[in-house]
């Protein structure tokens, strides 16, 4: 029992040394995918927003338009709609139109033609604080937002989740879930909470808070962006997440 255990110990060592260590690099490996906030339907029941970058490992350049049902919480059919190069040679811009151009179809049918206003963002240079708030108020109509407390915050929460993918084969530990709260300055109310971590969210290390958006010139409609970190082929990724926030 003790000679199989020490293989065992020895490989879960590793597995946490080399997170450990593709953690300190992060500008040195991973695929960290870029946003562009395609914008929202006339009535604010569709959102539609892009996710793009250059795959680590491959080099290849991608691109994934989403477009989502806000009320049902649930990707419209047919999303994401997938450009990928074969090539190193392909230009992230030619994937960018050839992502556009799938999902052109559905954003006419869900009419997505107003633009984004961006209420709070956390940009990748910001370094103060751990990702998990975000505040938010609404906009002033015609100069800057009074200083003094948000109208609204977020506050997320993670934990180990299960999923059908083999995280701990991955990275040592089970990949994370996250729940995300909302503070309107009377309730606080619970926005969604992983039960169990989809297919298509991989392995996730961790999450921070991005943005906060909402029609232009209208409000409501609010969707949190929340930074996903899945184990990459290289180091960690950076993917993105929608979620509604309901008024």
């Amino acid at each position: 029992m003790r000679q199989n255990a020490v293989p065992a110990a020895l490989a879960r060592l590793g597995a946490s040394l080399a997170l450990f260590l593709l953690m300190l690099v992060p500008a040195l490996a991973g695929d960290r995918a870029l946003i562009d906030f395609i914008g929202y339907s006339e009535d604010g029941q569709f959102f539609a927003f892009e996710e793009y970058g250059v795959q680590d490992g491959s080099g290849f350049a991608y691109s994934d338009i989403y477009v989502i049902d806000l009320p049902a919480d649930k990707w419209m059919y047919g999303s994401p709609f997938h450009a990928q190069a074969e090539d190193e040679d392909t230009t992230l811009a030619a994937m960018r139109a050839a992502a556009l151009k799938k999902a052109g179809d559905k954003l006419e049918e869900t009419g997505i033609t107003v633009p984004a206003e961006i209420l709070a963002l956390r940009g990748d240079g910001v370094s103060e604080g751990d990702g998990k708030t975000l505040g938010f108020s609404r906009p002033a109509c015609c100069g800057p937002i009074p200083q003094g407390p948000e109208d609204y915050a977020l506050t997320l929460e993670t934990f180990p989740a299960d999923s059908p993918e083999d995280c701990a084969g991955l990275s040592g530990e089970k990949g994370l879930g996250y729940a995300l709260r909302f503070d309107d300055g009377e309730t606080v109310r619970e926005l969604h909470r992983d039960a169990k971590l989809p297919k298509s969210r991989g392995c996730p290390l961790d999450y921070r808070l991005y943005a906060v958006v909402q029609p232009f010139e209208q409000t409501g409609s609010y969707v949190a962006i929340v930074s996903s970190y899945p184990f990459g082929f290289e180091g960690p990724d950076r993917r993105f997440l929608a979620v509604p926030i309901d008024q």
